[in-house]
Protein backbone atom coordinates (compact mmCIF):
# COMPACT_ATOMS: atom_id res chain seq x y z
CA UNK A 1 0.00 0.00 0.00
CA UNK A 2 1.06 3.83 -0.44
CA UNK A 3 2.85 5.99 2.05
CA UNK A 4 -0.29 8.66 2.39
CA UNK A 5 -0.37 11.54 4.46
CA UNK A 6 -3.33 12.57 6.88
CA UNK A 7 -4.21 15.31 9.57
CA UNK A 8 -2.79 16.06 12.75
CA UNK A 9 -5.09 18.54 14.93
CA UNK A 10 -2.75 20.10 17.16
CA UNK A 11 -4.33 23.19 17.16
CA UNK A 12 -6.91 24.19 14.29
CA UNK A 13 -10.45 23.04 15.45
CA UNK A 14 -11.89 20.20 13.47
CA UNK A 15 -15.41 21.40 12.99
CA UNK A 16 -14.92 24.58 10.76
CA UNK A 17 -15.86 24.55 7.10
CA UNK A 18 -12.57 24.26 6.06
CA UNK A 19 -11.16 21.17 7.89
CA UNK A 20 -14.11 18.89 8.95
CA UNK A 21 -13.70 16.65 5.40
CA UNK A 22 -9.74 16.43 6.37
CA UNK A 23 -10.06 13.03 7.98
CA UNK A 24 -12.49 11.19 5.33
CA UNK A 25 -8.56 10.79 3.94
CA UNK A 26 -8.87 7.65 5.92
CA UNK A 27 -7.03 8.78 8.98
CA UNK A 28 -6.61 11.45 11.24
CA UNK A 29 -4.82 12.67 14.62
CA UNK A 30 -6.44 14.33 17.55
CA UNK A 31 -4.87 16.12 20.22
CA UNK A 32 -7.84 16.39 22.69
CA UNK A 33 -6.30 19.21 24.56
CA UNK A 34 -5.33 21.46 22.32
CA UNK A 35 -7.64 20.76 19.46
CA UNK A 36 -10.70 22.95 19.52
CA UNK A 37 -13.82 21.91 18.05
CA UNK A 38 -17.07 23.73 17.30
CA UNK A 39 -19.80 23.80 19.98
CA UNK A 40 -22.30 25.80 21.33
CA UNK A 41 -21.16 27.80 24.21
CA UNK A 42 -22.98 29.74 27.15
CA UNK A 43 -22.14 33.23 27.20
CA UNK A 44 -20.94 33.50 30.77
CA UNK A 45 -22.58 37.01 30.84
CA UNK A 46 -25.96 35.88 29.84
CA UNK A 47 -27.03 32.54 31.26
CA UNK A 48 -30.25 32.45 28.47
CA UNK A 49 -27.24 33.33 25.52
CA UNK A 50 -26.00 31.00 23.58
CA UNK A 51 -23.48 31.23 20.65
CA UNK A 52 -21.56 29.10 18.31
CA UNK A 53 -17.80 29.20 18.37
CA UNK A 54 -16.08 27.27 15.28
CA UNK A 55 -12.21 27.26 17.45
CA UNK A 56 -10.89 29.67 19.54
CA UNK A 57 -10.56 29.92 23.71
CA UNK A 58 -14.08 29.20 24.65
CA UNK A 59 -14.20 26.29 22.18
CA UNK A 60 -11.10 24.66 23.34
CA UNK A 61 -12.19 24.89 27.21
CA UNK A 62 -15.56 23.05 26.34
CA UNK A 63 -13.26 20.35 24.62
CA UNK A 64 -11.12 20.13 27.22
CA UNK A 65 -14.00 20.25 30.08
CA UNK A 66 -15.38 17.17 28.14
CA UNK A 67 -12.09 15.40 28.01
CA UNK A 68 -11.64 15.92 31.92
CA UNK A 69 -14.64 14.35 32.47
CA UNK A 70 -14.33 11.40 30.83
CA UNK A 71 -10.70 10.91 32.42
CA UNK A 72 -12.62 11.43 35.96
CA UNK A 73 -15.05 8.79 35.19
CA UNK A 74 -11.97 6.64 34.00
CA UNK A 75 -9.73 7.36 36.81
CA UNK A 76 -12.96 6.33 38.97
CA UNK A 77 -13.97 3.21 37.57
CA UNK A 78 -10.59 2.19 37.87
CA UNK A 79 -10.53 2.66 41.87
CA UNK A 80 -13.19 0.73 42.13
CA UNK A 81 -12.69 -3.05 43.07
CA UNK A 82 -14.68 -6.10 41.84
CA UNK A 83 -14.62 -7.35 45.03
CA UNK A 84 -18.20 -8.31 44.96
CA UNK A 85 -21.36 -8.70 42.79
CA UNK A 86 -22.42 -5.06 43.66
CA UNK A 87 -19.13 -3.37 42.63
CA UNK A 88 -18.48 -5.21 39.86
CA UNK A 89 -21.71 -4.09 38.11
CA UNK A 90 -21.33 -0.22 39.48
CA UNK A 91 -17.47 -0.74 37.72
CA UNK A 92 -19.03 -1.55 34.69
CA UNK A 93 -21.60 1.24 34.96
CA UNK A 94 -18.45 3.67 34.85
CA UNK A 95 -17.08 1.67 32.22
CA UNK A 96 -20.62 2.10 30.11
CA UNK A 97 -20.88 5.75 31.24
CA UNK A 98 -17.41 6.71 30.14
CA UNK A 99 -18.05 4.81 27.05
CA UNK A 100 -21.09 6.89 26.20
CA UNK A 101 -19.32 9.78 27.11
CA UNK A 102 -16.47 9.31 24.81
CA UNK A 103 -18.73 8.44 21.87
CA UNK A 104 -20.23 12.01 22.56
CA UNK A 105 -17.23 13.46 22.48
CA UNK A 106 -15.50 12.06 19.16
CA UNK A 107 -19.01 12.28 17.29
CA UNK A 108 -20.45 16.00 18.56
CA UNK A 109 -17.73 17.74 19.50
CA UNK A 110 -14.83 16.73 17.19
CA UNK A 111 -17.95 15.81 14.04
CA UNK A 112 -16.15 12.13 13.99
CA UNK A 113 -16.82 9.40 11.61
CA UNK A 114 -15.50 6.77 13.94
CA UNK A 115 -17.01 3.39 12.17
CA UNK A 116 -15.24 4.70 9.06
CA UNK A 117 -12.17 7.05 9.70
CA UNK A 118 -9.14 5.46 11.54
CA UNK A 119 -8.83 7.89 14.70
CA UNK A 120 -5.69 8.33 16.14
CA UNK A 121 -5.92 10.05 19.86
CA UNK A 122 -3.37 11.33 21.81
CA UNK A 123 -3.52 10.98 25.19
CA UNK A 124 -1.27 11.87 28.38
CA UNK A 125 0.62 9.00 29.71
CA UNK A 126 -0.14 9.96 33.03
CA UNK A 127 -3.47 10.12 32.44
CA UNK A 128 -3.44 6.70 31.42
CA UNK A 129 -1.43 5.45 34.11
CA UNK A 130 -3.78 7.31 36.59
CA UNK A 131 -6.64 5.72 35.23
CA UNK A 132 -4.50 2.09 35.22
CA UNK A 133 -5.62 2.05 31.69
CA UNK A 134 -8.98 2.48 31.67
CA UNK A 135 -8.79 5.84 29.56
CA UNK A 136 -6.61 4.06 26.96
CA UNK A 137 -9.75 1.25 26.69
CA UNK A 138 -12.33 3.62 26.57
CA UNK A 139 -11.37 5.52 23.62
CA UNK A 140 -10.41 2.38 21.57
CA UNK A 141 -14.25 1.30 23.01
CA UNK A 142 -15.56 4.24 21.52
CA UNK A 143 -14.04 3.73 18.32
CA UNK A 144 -10.80 5.41 18.12
CA UNK A 145 -7.95 2.68 16.27
CA UNK A 146 -5.02 3.78 17.78
CA UNK A 147 -3.59 5.58 20.94
CA UNK A 148 -0.79 7.56 20.97
CA UNK A 149 0.98 7.84 24.03
CA UNK A 150 3.85 11.15 23.88
CA UNK A 151 7.67 10.37 25.29
CA UNK A 152 8.40 14.15 24.65
CA UNK A 153 6.89 15.39 27.99
CA UNK A 154 9.49 15.46 30.29
CA UNK A 155 6.75 17.17 32.68
CA UNK A 156 4.95 14.22 32.15
CA UNK A 157 7.67 11.65 32.92
CA UNK A 158 9.04 11.61 29.02
CA UNK A 159 10.15 8.12 27.62
CA UNK A 160 9.86 6.24 31.15
CA UNK A 161 6.19 6.98 32.08
CA UNK A 162 5.07 6.59 28.44
CA UNK A 163 6.68 3.09 28.54
CA UNK A 164 5.15 2.49 32.61
CA UNK A 165 1.75 3.80 30.70
CA UNK A 166 2.02 0.88 27.42
CA UNK A 167 2.12 -1.42 30.00
CA UNK A 168 -0.58 -0.56 32.55
CA UNK A 169 -3.05 0.11 29.55
CA UNK A 170 -2.52 -3.37 28.67
CA UNK A 171 -3.92 -3.01 25.19
CA UNK A 172 -2.74 -4.80 21.65
CA UNK A 173 0.33 -3.67 20.39
CA UNK A 174 -1.27 -3.18 17.16
CA UNK A 175 -3.11 -0.50 18.51
CA UNK A 176 -0.74 1.65 20.42
CA UNK A 177 1.62 4.51 19.29
CA UNK A 178 4.73 6.22 20.75
CA UNK A 179 5.55 9.22 19.80
CA UNK A 180 8.94 11.22 19.89
CA UNK A 181 10.06 14.64 19.07
CA UNK A 182 13.04 14.21 17.72
CA UNK A 183 14.93 12.00 14.63
CA UNK A 184 17.59 11.93 17.50
CA UNK A 185 15.04 10.76 20.41
CA UNK A 186 14.64 7.68 19.06
CA UNK A 187 18.06 6.03 19.60
CA UNK A 188 19.16 2.68 19.30
CA UNK A 189 18.08 1.62 22.79
CA UNK A 190 14.71 3.22 23.12
CA UNK A 191 13.46 1.49 19.69
CA UNK A 192 14.91 -1.77 21.53
CA UNK A 193 12.79 -0.99 24.85
CA UNK A 194 9.21 -0.45 22.74
CA UNK A 195 9.70 -2.59 19.45
CA UNK A 196 7.58 -5.23 22.01
CA UNK A 197 5.36 -3.58 23.10
CA UNK A 198 3.89 -0.93 20.26
CA UNK A 199 3.62 -1.92 16.59
CA UNK A 200 4.27 1.82 15.40
CA UNK A 201 6.25 4.88 15.95
CA UNK A 202 5.99 8.49 15.52
CA UNK A 203 8.52 11.00 15.00
CA UNK A 204 8.35 14.64 14.29
CA UNK A 205 10.70 15.13 11.62
CA UNK A 206 11.89 17.69 8.64
CA UNK A 207 11.48 16.27 5.46
CA UNK A 208 15.11 16.22 4.86
CA UNK A 209 15.49 14.32 8.62
CA UNK A 210 13.45 12.18 7.67
CA UNK A 211 14.89 11.21 4.48
CA UNK A 212 18.23 10.45 5.93
CA UNK A 213 17.11 7.96 8.29
CA UNK A 214 14.62 6.06 6.21
CA UNK A 215 16.85 3.35 5.28
CA UNK A 216 17.01 3.00 9.18
CA UNK A 217 13.85 2.80 9.61
CA UNK A 218 12.89 0.83 6.99
CA UNK A 219 15.05 -2.15 8.51
CA UNK A 220 12.96 -1.86 11.76
CA UNK A 221 10.47 -4.47 12.58
CA UNK A 222 8.38 -1.36 13.20
CA UNK A 223 5.81 0.58 11.01
CA UNK A 224 6.63 3.88 11.43
CA UNK A 225 4.55 7.68 11.12
CA UNK A 226 6.67 11.13 10.11
CA UNK A 227 4.95 14.17 11.81
CA UNK A 228 5.52 17.21 9.42
CA UNK A 229 4.19 20.60 10.59
CA UNK A 230 2.21 21.72 7.29
CA UNK A 231 4.62 24.98 7.47
CA UNK A 232 8.08 23.18 7.01
CA UNK A 233 7.63 25.23 3.70
CA UNK A 234 6.32 26.16 0.60
CA UNK A 235 8.17 22.62 -1.08
CA UNK A 236 5.63 20.67 1.45
CA UNK A 237 3.89 18.60 -0.67
CA UNK A 238 7.27 17.38 -2.70
CA UNK A 239 8.16 16.91 0.70
CA UNK A 240 5.57 14.13 1.56
CA UNK A 241 5.80 12.72 -2.15
CA UNK A 242 9.64 11.93 -1.92
CA UNK A 243 9.10 10.46 1.61
CA UNK A 244 6.48 8.36 0.21
CA UNK A 245 8.36 7.56 -2.64
CA UNK A 246 11.28 6.73 -0.23
CA UNK A 247 9.32 4.47 2.08
CA UNK A 248 8.50 0.83 1.78
CA UNK A 249 5.61 -0.88 1.03
CA UNK A 250 3.05 -0.71 4.16
CA UNK A 251 6.31 0.30 6.62
CA UNK A 252 4.95 3.79 7.45
CA UNK A 253 2.65 6.82 6.91
CA UNK A 254 3.08 10.68 7.11
CA UNK A 255 1.16 13.44 9.12
CA UNK A 256 0.60 16.88 8.47
CA UNK A 257 0.20 19.21 11.32
CA UNK A 258 -3.06 21.63 11.09
CA UNK A 259 -2.91 21.21 7.35
CA UNK A 260 -5.34 23.30 4.79
CA UNK A 261 -7.38 21.22 2.26
CA UNK A 262 -5.06 22.13 -0.22
CA UNK A 263 -1.90 21.19 1.26
CA UNK A 264 -3.33 17.53 2.01
CA UNK A 265 -5.00 17.07 -0.92
CA UNK A 266 -2.21 18.04 -3.11
CA UNK A 267 -0.17 15.62 -1.12
CA UNK A 268 -2.47 12.99 -1.22
CA UNK A 269 -2.70 12.78 -4.82
CA UNK A 270 1.12 13.56 -5.44
CA UNK A 271 1.46 9.68 -3.48
CA UNK A 272 -1.14 8.30 -5.95
CA UNK A 273 0.17 7.27 -9.28
CA UNK A 274 -1.15 7.44 -12.84
CA UNK A 275 0.21 6.04 -15.95
CA UNK A 276 -2.65 8.40 -17.75
CA UNK A 277 -1.21 11.34 -20.54
CA UNK A 278 -4.09 13.56 -18.79
CA UNK A 279 -2.40 12.94 -15.31
CA UNK A 280 -6.23 11.91 -14.06
CA UNK A 281 -6.73 9.12 -11.37
CA UNK A 282 -8.69 6.36 -11.96
CA UNK A 283 -11.68 6.66 -9.50
CA UNK A 284 -14.35 3.88 -8.06
CA UNK A 285 -17.38 5.48 -6.02
CA UNK A 286 -18.33 3.28 -3.71
CA UNK A 287 -21.20 2.48 -0.82
CA UNK A 288 -20.43 2.55 2.59
CA UNK A 289 -20.73 -1.49 2.07
CA UNK A 290 -18.19 -1.89 -0.63
CA UNK A 291 -20.61 -1.74 -3.67
CA UNK A 292 -19.44 -0.05 -6.93
CA UNK A 293 -21.88 2.90 -7.67
CA UNK A 294 -19.60 3.80 -11.08
CA UNK A 295 -16.22 4.29 -12.21
CA UNK A 296 -15.03 8.73 -12.72
CA UNK A 297 -11.53 10.16 -12.78
CA UNK A 298 -10.08 12.30 -10.46
CA UNK A 299 -7.58 15.44 -10.87
CA UNK A 300 -5.59 16.92 -8.17
CA UNK A 301 -7.81 20.26 -7.96
CA UNK A 302 -10.76 17.69 -7.48
CA UNK A 303 -9.38 15.74 -5.05
CA UNK A 304 -8.59 19.36 -3.19
CA UNK A 305 -11.93 20.28 -3.50
CA UNK A 306 -13.71 16.87 -2.27
CA UNK A 307 -11.63 17.71 0.79
CA UNK A 308 -12.65 20.93 0.74
CA UNK A 309 -16.61 20.50 0.82
CA UNK A 310 -16.89 17.37 1.72
CA UNK A 311 -18.75 16.08 -0.96
CA UNK A 312 -18.02 13.85 -3.99
CA UNK A 313 -16.64 15.99 -6.51
CA UNK A 314 -14.87 14.50 -9.47
CA UNK A 315 -13.28 15.45 -12.90
CA UNK A 316 -15.77 15.66 -15.71
CA UNK A 317 -13.46 14.81 -19.53
CA UNK A 318 -16.17 15.89 -21.27
CA UNK A 319 -16.94 19.39 -19.20
CA UNK A 320 -12.90 19.73 -18.75
CA UNK A 321 -13.32 21.01 -15.59
CA UNK A 322 -14.58 19.83 -11.66
CA UNK A 323 -17.56 18.12 -11.54
CA UNK A 324 -19.29 18.33 -8.19
CA UNK A 325 -21.85 15.44 -8.11
CA UNK A 326 -25.45 16.68 -7.42
CA UNK A 327 -25.39 20.64 -8.74
CA UNK A 328 -27.55 19.83 -11.61
CA UNK A 329 -29.01 16.49 -10.54
CA UNK A 330 -29.69 17.19 -6.89
CA UNK A 331 -27.94 13.74 -6.21
CA UNK A 332 -25.13 14.93 -4.30
CA UNK A 333 -22.91 12.79 -2.17
CA UNK A 334 -21.59 12.74 1.62
CA UNK A 335 -17.83 11.98 1.05
CA UNK A 336 -16.72 9.68 3.95
CA UNK A 337 -13.52 8.01 2.88
CA UNK A 338 -10.57 8.12 0.36
CA UNK A 339 -8.27 4.61 -0.41
CA UNK A 340 -5.81 4.01 -3.01
CA UNK A 341 -5.28 0.79 -4.08
CA UNK A 342 -2.74 -1.75 -3.27
CA UNK A 343 -0.50 -0.82 -6.61
CA UNK A 344 -1.15 2.80 -5.58
CA UNK A 345 -2.59 3.71 -8.94
CA UNK A 346 -6.50 4.20 -8.46
CA UNK A 347 -8.67 5.70 -5.83
CA UNK A 348 -11.80 4.48 -4.67
CA UNK A 349 -14.14 7.29 -3.05
CA UNK A 350 -16.41 5.49 0.09
CA UNK A 351 -20.02 7.80 -0.09
CA UNK A 352 -23.64 8.14 1.20
CA UNK A 353 -25.53 8.64 -1.78
CA UNK A 354 -28.01 11.65 -1.61
CA UNK A 355 -31.31 13.19 -3.20
CA UNK A 356 -34.64 14.25 -2.37
CA UNK A 357 -36.30 12.27 -5.10
CA UNK A 358 -34.21 9.35 -5.46
CA UNK A 359 -30.59 7.59 -4.33
CA UNK A 360 -29.30 7.71 -7.72
CA UNK A 361 -25.65 7.91 -8.94
CA UNK A 362 -26.22 6.93 -12.76
CA UNK A 363 -27.54 9.42 -15.24
CA UNK A 364 -30.32 7.04 -15.84
CA UNK A 365 -31.68 7.00 -11.97
CA UNK A 366 -30.60 4.04 -10.98
CA UNK A 367 -28.29 3.60 -7.97
CA UNK A 368 -25.84 2.47 -9.77
CA UNK A 369 -23.77 2.57 -13.20
CA UNK A 370 -24.75 -1.34 -13.78
CA UNK A 371 -28.41 -0.76 -13.38
CA UNK A 372 -31.11 -2.39 -10.87
CA UNK A 373 -29.36 -3.46 -7.26
CA UNK A 374 -29.74 -7.33 -6.32
CA UNK A 375 -29.61 -8.88 -3.14
CA UNK A 376 -30.17 -7.25 0.17
CA UNK A 377 -29.42 -3.64 -2.04
CA UNK A 378 -32.94 -4.52 -3.94
CA UNK A 379 -34.93 -5.73 -1.43
CA UNK A 380 -33.87 -3.01 0.63
CA UNK A 381 -35.78 -0.31 -2.53
CA UNK A 382 -38.53 -2.99 -2.71
CA UNK A 383 -38.87 -2.34 1.18
CA UNK A 384 -38.49 1.32 1.53
CA UNK A 385 -41.16 1.58 -1.31
CA UNK A 386 -44.08 -0.74 0.06
CA UNK A 387 -43.11 1.95 2.97
CA UNK A 388 -44.45 4.88 0.71
CA UNK A 389 -46.78 3.12 -1.34
CA UNK A 390 -47.70 -0.88 -1.05
CA UNK A 391 -50.60 -2.43 -3.53
CA UNK A 392 -53.12 -3.86 -1.79
CA UNK A 393 -52.86 -7.46 0.16
CA UNK A 394 -48.71 -6.60 0.38
CA UNK A 395 -47.95 -8.95 3.11
CA UNK A 396 -44.68 -6.47 3.87
CA UNK A 397 -47.52 -3.78 4.44
CA UNK A 398 -49.11 -5.61 7.18
CA UNK A 399 -45.98 -6.34 8.70
CA UNK A 400 -45.13 -2.43 9.14
CA UNK A 401 -48.79 -2.06 10.63
CA UNK A 402 -48.83 -4.79 12.62
CA UNK A 403 -45.82 -4.64 15.25
CA UNK A 404 -46.87 -8.11 17.03
CA UNK A 405 -47.01 -9.85 14.04
CA UNK A 406 -43.81 -8.82 12.80
CA UNK A 407 -42.11 -9.13 16.64
CA UNK A 408 -43.58 -13.13 16.67
CA UNK A 409 -41.78 -13.53 12.92
CA UNK A 410 -38.47 -12.13 13.77
CA UNK A 411 -38.62 -14.50 16.92
CA UNK A 412 -39.77 -17.72 15.12
CA UNK A 413 -37.61 -17.10 12.19
CA UNK A 414 -34.54 -17.12 14.18
CA UNK A 415 -35.85 -20.16 16.07
CA UNK A 416 -35.74 -22.34 12.87
CA UNK A 417 -32.61 -20.99 11.80
CA UNK A 418 -31.24 -21.73 14.94
CA UNK A 419 -32.26 -25.37 14.50
CA UNK A 420 -31.82 -25.53 10.40
CA UNK A 421 -29.30 -28.61 9.75
CA UNK A 422 -28.53 -28.50 6.03
CA UNK A 423 -26.49 -26.17 4.16
CA UNK A 424 -29.62 -25.38 1.96
CA UNK A 425 -31.99 -25.10 4.88
CA UNK A 426 -30.15 -22.67 6.94
CA UNK A 427 -29.43 -20.44 3.91
CA UNK A 428 -33.27 -20.41 3.40
CA UNK A 429 -34.12 -19.59 7.03
CA UNK A 430 -31.42 -17.32 6.83
CA UNK A 431 -33.53 -15.38 3.86
CA UNK A 432 -36.47 -15.27 5.95
CA UNK A 433 -34.85 -13.40 9.29
CA UNK A 434 -32.97 -11.04 6.79
CA UNK A 435 -36.43 -10.30 5.06
CA UNK A 436 -38.32 -9.62 8.07
CA UNK A 437 -35.26 -8.36 9.80
CA UNK A 438 -35.10 -5.70 7.40
CA UNK A 439 -38.62 -4.93 7.31
CA UNK A 440 -37.75 -3.84 10.84
CA UNK A 441 -35.16 -1.92 9.75
CA UNK A 442 -37.15 0.19 7.15
CA UNK A 443 -40.01 0.79 9.39
CA UNK A 444 -37.32 2.61 11.56
CA UNK A 445 -35.74 4.10 8.97
CA UNK A 446 -32.46 1.98 9.01
CA UNK A 447 -30.74 1.08 6.15
CA UNK A 448 -27.88 -1.30 5.33
CA UNK A 449 -25.02 1.54 5.68
CA UNK A 450 -26.39 2.20 8.94
CA UNK A 451 -25.82 -1.30 10.35
CA UNK A 452 -22.56 -1.73 8.02
CA UNK A 453 -21.19 1.62 10.13
CA UNK A 454 -22.27 -0.04 13.54
CA UNK A 455 -20.48 -3.42 12.50
CA UNK A 456 -17.46 -1.58 11.81
CA UNK A 457 -17.69 0.84 15.01
CA UNK A 458 -17.94 -2.68 17.23
CA UNK A 459 -14.49 -3.69 15.63
CA UNK A 460 -12.95 -1.02 17.54
CA UNK A 461 -13.73 -2.62 20.68
CA UNK A 462 -11.03 -4.05 23.10
CA UNK A 463 -13.25 -4.54 26.03
CA UNK A 464 -15.86 -7.69 24.98
CA UNK A 465 -19.01 -9.14 26.93
CA UNK A 466 -18.90 -12.12 27.97
CA UNK A 467 -21.95 -13.02 25.70
CA UNK A 468 -23.95 -15.39 27.74
CA UNK A 469 -27.51 -15.75 26.47
CA UNK A 470 -30.13 -13.14 28.27
CA UNK A 471 -32.56 -15.52 30.63
CA UNK A 472 -35.28 -13.26 30.64
CA UNK A 473 -34.94 -12.59 26.59
CA UNK A 474 -35.11 -16.53 26.41
CA UNK A 475 -38.15 -16.37 28.54
CA UNK A 476 -39.85 -13.76 26.61
CA UNK A 477 -39.19 -15.58 22.82
CA UNK A 478 -40.59 -18.87 24.51
CA UNK A 479 -43.35 -17.39 25.77
CA UNK A 480 -44.25 -16.00 22.13
CA UNK A 481 -43.48 -19.80 20.21
CA UNK A 482 -45.47 -21.30 22.79
CA UNK A 483 -48.38 -19.12 21.93
CA UNK A 484 -47.91 -19.27 18.42
CA UNK A 485 -47.82 -23.04 19.21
Amino acid sequence: MACLPYPTFLHSPTQTSSTLALSSVGRVRIHPLSCPGSAVVVNDNDDDAASTTSGGASSSIKINAAYQEILAKTILQSQTPESDKESKQLRKKYMKQSVAMTSSFLSASLGLDVSIVDVEMVLSAKDVVDSDGCLACCFLDAGCAYIVIDTSNDDDGGLEKAVEAVDTARLPKERLILHFDSVNSLVESSCDEIDSRVATVSVAADGEDALARMDEWNTKGLKWTIQLTSSVGDDVVEKVAAISKACKENAGSITLVDPTAEQLGLSYANCVKTDRGDGLYTTVVSTRSGEALGLVYSSKESIVAALQSGRGVYYSRSRNGLWRKGDTSGHFQTLHRLDVDCDGDALRFTVTQRGDDIRAFCHLNTLTCWGEPRGLRHLEGTLQQRLKDAPVGSYTKRLFEDEILLRDKLVEEAQELSEADTKQHVAEELADVLYFAMVRAAKAGVSIDDAVEELDRRTRKVTRRQGDSKVERIKAGDKILGKKG
